[in-house]
């Protein structure tokens, strides 16, 4: 905890930030013009002082030498997290030496980093906060089992349920879908939340918005009522399904479940970063790339709405660390575990595989999974091509190509990625799925730095 924190660039301290409207803020504030009293630590802390709209300036401080991200303190009255003043203070560091000196820290900013510090020493030599958690987390075991039985068998009775709406929307005709409009739809999730199983009411929901969404939403819906009534049945009759496929309906019909797998200690490329939201949540999605294991790792956490979570890791370095898998086969999710050094700079890239080798590589994936939306694949020596008002991803050395998922179409990424390439093979991470390639993160064929693209 106590490591020179690393000097993130401008475009991973932006990566940082909840909405695009702190980014926007952040960047005004990124100049030396609205600070004063700036200063940073050997240790990894930055402080200054901010004009700000209230009666008095804000103090704002950052601790960049936590490798699990950084943390933020700030007088603000802000509710985002980091808020546009620690977003600002981030990037006039992130100029270099010159913008932030070295110095001691004021006492309001040196209280708050040695707090913190402490209180984070405390949960990794097993002190209070530890024991605490331990001690709340052991409970009467029987309760804990007739919970458990109970929660299956509302599960049990909710996609029962949730089988006999489908049976009456399918003998009634798809055009009733249209007709009935969301209410229903809302209806039925509502109805899965009742029987605790959020992963049946997250796909109801998502049914409702297919008859709005364009042409073809018939043959769209029909997919995932196929792919719903799939995983009800899977539920129904889990007891005579294979072991990893019985782990892959159990996550999907949102029973919780933990990273029991061994520790995997690696040094671990970070891929790509990006958040997604909605009105209520925010989930953040790292991917990592074992160096020696040769491992795809995915990491999800979640905030509140207007929060970003954490950890925050920037792309294109690598982070010494300990992971441990979730259960099911091919399984990507994982937990980060111990951590051993700050994240550090790197020239290491993950291996790559033509267009043709990523889309067989989904396919062997739905084996274990069906309801896999895509897989992580890093694609070697393609070229961004324009396909009449769609992007496709062409094998340079190849006559194969994969299809751009619709929603990048309008995404600055795609201009960056196009920028980079600039009609010569470029190297790419994304996702591979059904609705084509989601990149997320390019480097040149040749020496560069990694351009991140979500």
């Amino acid at each position: 905890m106590t490591q020179q924190g690393v000097r993130r660039t401008a475009d991973q301290v932006l990566a940082l930030a909840p909405d695009a409207a702190s980014r926007s803020a952040a960047g005004e504030l990124g100049s030396a013009g609205p600070w004063s009293e700036v200063g940073c630590s050997e240790e990894g802390a930055v402080w200054g002082v901010c004009k700000g709209s209230g009666s008095g300036p804000y103090r704002t401080v950052v601790d960049v030498a936590d490798v699990s991200g950084p943390g933020y303190k700030c007088g603000c009255p802000s509710r985002k997290f980091p808020c546009e003043h620690a977003l600002g203070l981030m990037l006039l560091w992130a100029g270099g030496e010159d913008a932030v000196p070295v110095g001691e820290a004021p006492d309001w900013a040196e209280r708050w980093i040695a707090g913190r510090r402490e209180r984070a020493e405390g949960k990794g030599t097993g002190g209070k906060g530890t024991a605490g958690s331990s001690r709340s987390g052991s409970g009467d075991p029987e309760a804990a089992r007739r919970r458990a039985r109970q929660r299956v068998e509302r599960i049990t009775a909710g996609a029962t349920e949730l089988e006999q709406r489908l049976t009456d929307l399918l003998r009634g005709g798809l055009a009733g879908a249209q007709q009935a409009g969301y209410g229903l739809w809302e209806e039925t999730a509502a109805r899965m939340v009742d029987a605790q199983a959020p992963g049946l009411a997250s796909r109801v929901r998502e049914l409702g918005s297919l008859p709005s969404s364009g042409p073809g939403w018939p043959v769209r819906l029909l997919e995932e009522c196929a792919l719903l009534h799939l995983l009800d049945q899977g539920w129904l009759r889990r007891e005579r399904l294979p072991g990893d496929l019985a782990s892959a309906v159990r996550s999907r019909v949102g029973l919780p479940t933990s990273a029991d797998g061994p520790p995997v200690r690696d040094h671990w490329l970070v891929l790509a970063q990006y958040d997604t939201a909605d009105a209520r949540l925010t989930t953040r999605r790292i991917w990592l790339h074992g160096v020696r294991t040769g491992r795809t790792a995915l990491l999800l956490s979640y905030g509140a709405a207007g929060r970003a979570p954490e950890p925050a890791l920037p792309v294109g370095l690598t982070l010494e660390a300990e992971v441990s898998s979730y259960p099911g086969a091919g399984q990507q999710r994982a937990a980060l575990g111990r951590q051993f050094a700050a994240p550090a700079p790197t020239e290491v890239r993950p291996p790559g595989v033509t267009t043709s080798e990523a889309a067989a590589r989904y396919g062997e994936a739905l084996r274990d999974d069906p309801w896999l939306e895509s897989v992580p694949v890093t694609l070697e020596r393609v070229v961004p091509v324009r396909d009449g008002d769609s992007w496709q991803l062409a094998d340079a050395d190849g006559d194969t190509a994969l299809p751009l998922t619709p929603a990048v179409g309008g995404r600055p990424g795609l201009w960056r990625l196009v920028a980079l390439s600039g009609g010569a093979p470029v190297k790419v991470f994304g996702e591979c799925g059904h609705r084509g390639f989601t990149p997320l993160t390019a480097w040149p064929t040749g020496p560069g730095a990694v351009v991140t693209l979500c």
